[in-house]
């Protein structure tokens, strides 16, 4: 599923896209806020590729890389995952380069993904989930009418903390 907004692309990534998701999944800053294993070779970067295409085809998740329109290359990427078994509900995760933070490339992305995930996958709540230290990722939330869930935990994760937006009727 593609989705373009007025300066991006939004598109499925694939075997080409290795180096870009190496870059992004395995940058220190962006890693600051994230708890994974980062690749560290483009074996890795290929095999996480390989998992999302596969959890794509089971409808696990919705995962685009995001590049500018006139520009090959991933700068980040945003995906829903974590879908509730009656498909109402989901969760939004993001990720970008930090050379391309502060240019509200995250944000319109993100107005492009809320807007599939409501009107296109039917979703009624999508959730975010950030380290409270986030501020730039805390910010976007905000910034799109996400509201802080006071006292709901992210289990396991206690530095996160848990953001949702409901589908207007």
């Amino acid at each position: 599923m593609k989705l373009e907004t007025e300066r991006l692309q939004l598109k499925e990534i694939n075997e080409s896209n290795v180096e870009d998701i190496l870059k992004i999944r395995g940058n220190p800053i962006t890693n600051k806020f994230v708890e994974r294993v980062s690749p560290k070779t483009n074996y890795d970067a290929l095999e996480f590729i390989l998992t999302i295409k596969r959890k794509t085809e089971n409808k696990e998740t919705v995962y685009w890389g995001i590049s500018y329109k006139d520009e090959p290359n991933l700068i980040g990427t945003i995906c829903l995952w974590k879908f509730t078994e009656d498909r109402k509900q989901a969760e939004v995760g993001y990720e970008l380069l930090p050379d391309y933070h502060r240019k509200g490339i995250m944000s319109e992305a993100l107005a492009a993904v809320l807007d599939c995930g409501f009107n296109t996958l039917n979703l009624q709540e999508i959730l975010a989930f950030t380290k409270k230290s986030n501020e730039n990722s805390k910010g976007l939330l905000l910034k799109h009418h996400f509201v802080l869930q006071e006292g709901r935990i992210d289990e396991g994760f206690p530095e996160n903390i848990v953001f949702s937006l409901k589908k207007y009727n």
